[in-house]
């Protein structure tokens, strides 16, 4: 007997591990820089420079890059900047993970402290979550018949399942310039820049993986005019890049999740020599998924009337779409300054970022919960202290619909702020208004009991001729005819025949006659 098999391609966690790393390193500001008086503000981001596998372990090697807005020691309150970076190398655990394996890794910074131990010393600390994970991809083969089987009575099911087409990991790029308008001045120094995205959506076309969206764009800097006065300005860049994937079908289902691994915002002169354009380039971490939904058929069980057969099963996974779903949690907020912060005179950039804490399932769907950081950075009322931030922690919760949610619906769900804006209402407080966007995609798992070979042997006549040849049978609960023919050495097409009926569907309580088959 030779079985007819059907391959579904997936992917499948290997393992993964999660460290908390804390990263604490004094900072010498360097001769160039002028001597801080005062920390205004500070932002860290983290740089994977390598992350390999070894046996049983992921090695993660990066940085933490840190920048640092601050007050100098100059009469006037002049602002100034600088940035560093501490080094990091890290192990991290997977059991069974073989060297040279795929492996990727994330990480996230949860705190960071950056205080003055003197006007030339900073003191930098930061804790840091890294993440590991590794995945295998692999072939399920799973039974959807029997070749040439007249002799064998088959019990077959349809069922959807996902066949995994793509899965890679890429890097797109763009690269844009954006032109100072003429009531700015000329740009001497930038001070602070903000990059952050914001309505991204990723979608296939034309054999590509694109991701657009915005690009909203905060500097902070010291012009060319007369006394060098702060200036600042916000614009948005539109975002649109690419990495080809090769797979045309629109219909497929994807998952493209971006990531940036750059943002780097430079000045350069414009045809007349003068500083006046700003050079945005963008790194952006894709990590794709495409898969395809088939109906296959599975061979759940089989009998013969003329051999004893014994299939022999394994447990194997099947996975279908079950959906994907959006869902939008607004906040409105009121943020109010301390009493011994400097007042408001007028907002120059309003950042944040979403960092998403929990995910529970529930009948009616998932419940995300997590918090919104807003950090705003604005011109004050005092000269001598002209720049002033101030940051906030903003809770949240919602719940993305998931119809049919069960055990064993495995879900994916990431975040991403879609709007965030500060309107100042007086001096002392700002009006913040947030939209999280929660992106939701479920998988249903079906565990089935795959028939990987099947044993024959020869029928035992004597046990067959004892049974008796007529029956009369009175349904049960959980009773089918598929069960009831295999049991009594018949075929469900016999049953029905025999009985006159016109579907296979029984009732507790109908009678029907089986009349034993021997061949």
């Amino acid at each position: 007997m030779e079985l007819k098999k059907v391959k579904l391609h997936r992917c499948r966690e290997k393992g993964s591990a999660v460290s908390q790393i804390t990263l604490d390193d004094d900072y010498n500001v360097p001769d160039y820089r002028q001597d801080i008086v005062k920390v205004l503000k500070e932002k860290g981001e983290l740089r994977f420079d390598e992350v390999k596998a070894a046996n049983g372990a992921v090695w993660v090697k990066g940085s933490l890059i840190f920048k640092v807005l601050y007050r100098s020691d100059q009469q006037d309150g002049k602002i100034s900047s600088l940035r560093g970076e501490i080094p990091f190398q890290e192990k991290l655990n997977i059991d069974g993970l073989a060297e040279y394996e795929p492996v990727s890794a994330k990480g996230e910074i949860e705190d960071l402290t950056i205080g003055v131990i003197n006007s030339r010393k900073l003191s930098v600390r930061a804790v840091v979550v890294l993440k590991a994970e590794a995945e295998e991809e692999l072939d399920e083969e799973l039974t959807c018949g029997v070749e040439d089987g007249e002799e064998y009575e088959q019990n077959l099911v349809s069922r959807g399942a996902l066949k995994l087409l793509l899965s890679r990991r890429d890097v797109c790029r763009q690269k844009s310039e954006i032109v100072l308008p003429s009531s700015k001045p000329n740009v001497r120094e930038i001070l602070w820049r903000s990059m952050e995205l914001r309505n991204v959506e990723s979608r296939l076309a034309d054999g590509n993986a694109q991701v657009t969206g915005e690009i909203l764009v905060s500097v902070l800097y010291t012009g060319e005019d007369e006394g060098e006065r702060l200036q600042w300005y916000e614009t948005t860049v539109p975002l649109a890049c690419a990495a080809e994937c090769g797979i045309e079908d629109e219909d497929c289902i994807c998952r493209i999740t971006a990531s940036p691994v750059m943002l780097e915002l430079e000045i350069k002169p414009d045809y007349d020599g003068e500083e006046r354009i700003l050079v945005l380039e963008l790194s952006l971490a894709l990590d794709i998924r495409v898969w395809k939904e088939e109906r296959i058929s599975l061979l759940l069980d089989l009998y013969s009337l003329k051999k004893d057969v014994t299939p022999v099963k394994k447990e194997r996974k099947i996975e279908r779409l079950l959906i994907k779903n959006s869902a939008k949690c607004r906040l409105t907020e009121r943020m109010e300054l301390m009493e011994n912060q400097e007042k408001v005179l007028q907002i120059c950039a309003c950042e944040g970022s979403v960092v998403l804490e929990k995910k529970e399932k529930g009948p009616e769907g998932v419940l995300a919960e997590g918090i919104v950081i807003v950090s705003i950075l604005y011109i004050t009322t005092d000269d001598n202290m002209p720049i002033g931030t101030v940051r906030e922690i903003y809770p949240f919760s919602q719940l993305i619909e998931v119809p049919d949610m069960a055990d064993n619906v495995r879900v994916e769900l990431s975040s991403g702020l879609e709007q965030l804006s500060a309107v100042m209402l007086d001096q002392e407080h700002i009006e913040i208004k947030a939209a999280v966007r929660l992106d939701l995609i479920a998988f249903e798992e079906e565990t089935v009991e795959n028939i990987e070979e099947v044993k024959e042997e020869a029928l035992d006549m004597e046990k067959l001729q004892n049974r008796p040849g007529l029956i009369g049978y009175i349904a049960k609960e959980g009773d089918n005819l598929w069960m009831i023919a295999r049991e009594n050495h018949t075929t469900v097409r016999d049953i029905m025949e025999t009985n006159q009926l016109k579907e296979e569907k029984l009732s507790v309580g109908d009678k029907i006659l089986i009349v034993k088959q021997v061949e």
